[in-house]
């Protein structure tokens, strides 16, 4: 009698746990194992999303030279990753020279990370040079540098007078 009686006692006590698991807060309805999993789904995506777009790296910035702006597509790079996370700091303004015939270069006033390859340029790059300077084509030139982008322009004429090509020094400002 005294093991029907544990029985009995042990099948009531699991029954008023199940019954106390089963209670859900407030009135929100009970969800099927598919919407449940489907919810938690949901959960899980929502911080990996917006921590992919805090970190998301941008495909272009912006370059401005006396009020004029032009896009620059960049190369996805340790050294544009550092870029575009300073620039979400704030746009970034230097002053530029020419230099060789083809080219106006300036100090960054920071150092970037480098991956030098050896490379021909074109008119409209954007490189880096020793780390901490921006130089931008209006011509070609065959050295060791980290390739930042390309700067988005219509014409040889037009980017030459972008970038005020042989008048001296001009102000520039990368932001996003």
């Amino acid at each position: 009698m005294r093991k029907v009686l544990h029985i009995i006692t042990g099948l009531g006590a699991g029954l008023l746990l199940l019954a106390l698991l089963s209670c859900t807060k407030g009135e929100q309805p009970l969800q099927t194992p598919e919407k449940q999993v489907e919810i938690k789904e949901q959960e899980q995506e929502q911080p990996q999303q917006q921590e992919e777009d805090e970190t998301k790296m941008t495909d272009k910035i912006q370059l401005t030279i006396s009020g004029t702006t032009l896009p620059v597509i960049i190369e996805d790079n340790v050294a544009t990753r550092a870029l575009v996370a300073a620039l979400r700091d704030g746009a970034i303004t230097y002053t530029a020279r020419d230099y060789g015939g083809f080219e106006k270069v300036g100090a960054l006033g920071r150092s970037l990370p480098t991956s030098d390859t050896d490379i021909t340029t074109q008119a409209g790059d954007v490189i880096l040079y020793n780390g901490d300077n921006i130089v931008l084509f209006y011509g070609s030139n065959s050295w060791s540098y980290t390739r930042l982008g390309k700067i988005q322009y219509k014409t040889l004429d037009e980017l030459k007078s972008f970038l005020k090509a042989g008048g001296g020094n001009i102000s520039v400002t990368l932001s996003l």
